[in-house]
């Protein structure tokens, strides 16, 4: 499906979900090269800039963080940028184009557009967009980091082994997903200086800032994970421990008490105290003493 939106001499084509059909179109109209029109038919794996006499071709896939927490996906945007025209395809649907898209029209019928007078520019403010998109996506994670916190302090360790899991996850996932970015639009800025002149630098440069504000704070995401993950499981093993010396103090209790049963339930000759008729009492009256003296030997240690 192709939308069109003019400002001027700019023109501005989003394409999702391109046909062959569509491709051809794009290659009479903007001169696109034949290599580049394949890789729009289907997403590409690696993330690249190519500079071509009459555009630059600029592939970049921005992460998304699928807060039911089934690992979200990445999307993948394919941008043919040139004088007077910018091509971006993609395979799914994308809010913050459509958005873009609206007040680009707007602007574009009210002539109060900001934008210069060649497609980089066009390119700079979606990029801009996009990047505000994943910052509303890592946002989103400080919820969930107040949501664990509160559960962590409230009792709910071992449910939340699970929650940070998925939430590591999710942020290795926009790490390997944004990772490249780096070093293609460090290309793309000496591709674009080239193609544009160096007028445009500001705007390259204001890109990769982009980048390096969102990179940020992914590293600020992910140390902050890490200490509630460290305070979780020390909360859990502290716990941990606590059951395991209940259960040991317990298992020292019934130890003489055992003993004693043991020995006295035998019924083997000469057996003292068995035949007593106050043997029973006198039994009692043993393990009770033994149980006595462990509680005794405990409170002395402090382990009680």
């Amino acid at each position: 499906m192709i939308s069109r939106y003019t400002y001027k001499k700019l023109v501005w084509v989003d394409v999702q979900s391109p046909t062959q059909e569509e491709v051809r179109q794009l290659m009479d109209e903007f001169g696109v090269h034949p290599l580049v029109a394949d890789e729009l038919l289907a997403p590409t794996l690696r993330p690249k800039v190519d500079l071509f006499p009459n555009f630059i071709y600029l592939i970049l896939h921005f992460p998304t963080i699928s807060h039911n927490h089934d690992g979200g996906h990445d999307i993948e945007i394919d941008f043919v940028v040139g004088k007077d025209f910018l091509i971006t395809t993609h395979y799914d649907h994308i809010d913050t184009l459509h958005e873009f898209s609206r007040i680009f029209e707007v602007n574009s019928i009210l002539e109060k557009s900001n934008i210069g007078d060649h497609g980089g520019y066009i390119l700079f403010s979606i990029l801009r967009e996009l990047y505000k998109m994943l910052d509303r996506e890592l946002d989103h994670i400080n919820h969930d980091f107040s949501d664990i916190e509160a559960k962590i302090f409230g009792g709910h360790e071992r449910d939340m082994v699970t929650a940070i899991s998925g939430l590591n996850r999710d942020l290795l996932n926009f790490k390997q997903a944004l990772r490249p970015h780096k070093e293609v639009l460090e290309s793309f800025e000496v591709a674009g200086a080239r193609f544009f002149g160096k007028e445009f630098d500001y705007y390259l440069r204001t890109t990769i800032g982009e980048y390096f504000k969102i990179s940020n704070i992914l590293d600020g995401h992910r140390e902050t994970l890490l200490e509630l993950r460290r305070t979780n499981d020390s909360l859990l093993t502290t716990k941990t421990n606590e059951t395991m010396k209940f259960l040991t103090i317990m298992a020292f209790f019934t130890f003489p008490l055992s003993l004693a049963a043991t020995i006295f339930g035998i019924h083997a000759g000469g057996t003292p105290i068995v035949d007593s008729p106050l043997g029973f009492w006198m039994i009692l009256g043993l393990m009770f003493a033994g149980a006595t003296s462990m509680f005794a030997f405990f409170k002395y240690k402090k382990w009680l």
